[in-house]
């Protein structure tokens, strides 16, 4: 019954209202890289992080969401450097000092790339895409990039997995007959980041060339892989010296779903461990988040998000973990976390 339901539910979603939506985030503030290519090679180092989210736990077939994304500069010198940029005991190293000193970075290029698999019961898909992005400086503390993204994304369905009951395996309407079981599809992206020592504004869109990626003989039933626009903001304030707030929100659009708004905030102390919280507006979606996060060295950060759904699913679900672990890679510099995404 909890299958039927969920797949029901989805299956709706994804295909009876033609659209086929990418894969939900609870911990994107970590990594902004994921939803928008002009992130590509922001920080001093090899960014890498994997994350692994099990959504809807209890519900048999939920949706189970992995990824692994590697991005990093080419070509970047760092101006930004001072007293305050090392770990100095008794200092913090992103304190009052930092922001007031900040200098934009000269112009640089950033490359990356992206390997996702995403399963929901018998449907499924995987993805791999290539990024690149260019920062030149727009004022001596504000930096603008344009990033892009391009690679391939796979659909299919495991027919194995069907609970069939009374229904015919070779019912054409699957598309089984005709051995539609799995769909490759091109996939480009493209975004712009202003960002300075405080704030970051991000707009980006994914699937930018609508495509058909469906199982069924009758085009009624197809399933479109539409664009996904994203709207992203934060701002860094700070509650004393060592401890700052980090207000966030997004705005996702993906049509003919209604307009989704997450907000976010993260108490952080100094580079070491952070706090947050996350609400997400919609009647399918939305939910709250916890979210805590510890940079055990400058190589090695770990961050966990739990959510509680408020839709009709929380009568069915035990909820949602999400788990995502960062290496920072050629840290020449010792940082210990982001400075410009936070």
């Amino acid at each position: 019954m909890r299958i039927r339901l969920l797949l029901g539910w989805w299956l709706l979603a994804a295909a009876t209202v033609s659209a086929q939506q990418k894969p939900v985030y609870t911990q994107y503030v970590l990594n902004n890289y994921i939803i928008n290519p002009a992130v590509t090679g922001i920080e001093n180092y090899t960014d890498v992080k994997i994350s692994h989210r099990n959504q809807w736990t209890g519900i048999d077939g939920a949706p189970v969401t992995t990824y692994l994304s590697i991005q990093g500069p080419i070509g970047k010198k760092d101006y930004k450097t001072n007293a305050t940029s090392f770990d100095i005991s008794g200092e913090n190293p992103r304190g009052r000092s930092y922001v007031d000193e900040y200098t934009a970075s000269e112009p640089h290029h950033g490359i990356g790339g992206i390997i996702m698999t995403d399963k929901t019961g018998y449907l499924s898909r995987w993805g791999a895409y290539v990024t690149y992005a260019y920062h030149k400086g727009l004022s001596a503390r504000t930096t603008l990039s344009a990033g892009f993204l391009a690679g391939v994304t796979s659909i299919s369905l495991d027919a194995s997995k069907i609970q069939w009951g009374s229904l015919d395996p070779a019912d054409p309407a699957i598309g089984i007959a005709n051995g539609e079981i799995s769909k490759v599809k091109p996939e480009i992206g493209a975004g712009l980041w202003l960002y300075g020592a405080d704030f970051y504004v991000g707009v980006s869109v994914l699937n930018i060339i609508p495509a058909k990626a469906k199982f069924v003989t009758n085009a009624k039933y197809g399933s479109d892989m539409v664009p996904h626009f994203f709207v992203t903001a934060g701002y860094k304030t700070f509650l004393s010296d060592d401890v700052t707030l980090l207000p966030s929100v997004m705005l996702q659009y993906v049509k003919p779903f209604p307009l989704q708004i997450y907000s976010n905030a993260k108490v952080q102390y100094q580079d070491k461990f952070w706090l947050g919280s996350s609400y997400r507006f919609g009647d399918q979606l939305g939910g709250f988040a916890a979210m805590a996060g510890i940079n055990i060295s400058n190589t090695f950060n770990i961050g966990y998000s739990y959510d509680v759904s408020t839709s009709s699913l929380r009568n069915y679900s035990r909820n949602t973990h999400e788990f995502i672990v960062g290496f920072l890679l050629g840290n020449k510099y010792g940082d210990f976390c982001p400075r410009n995404v936070w």
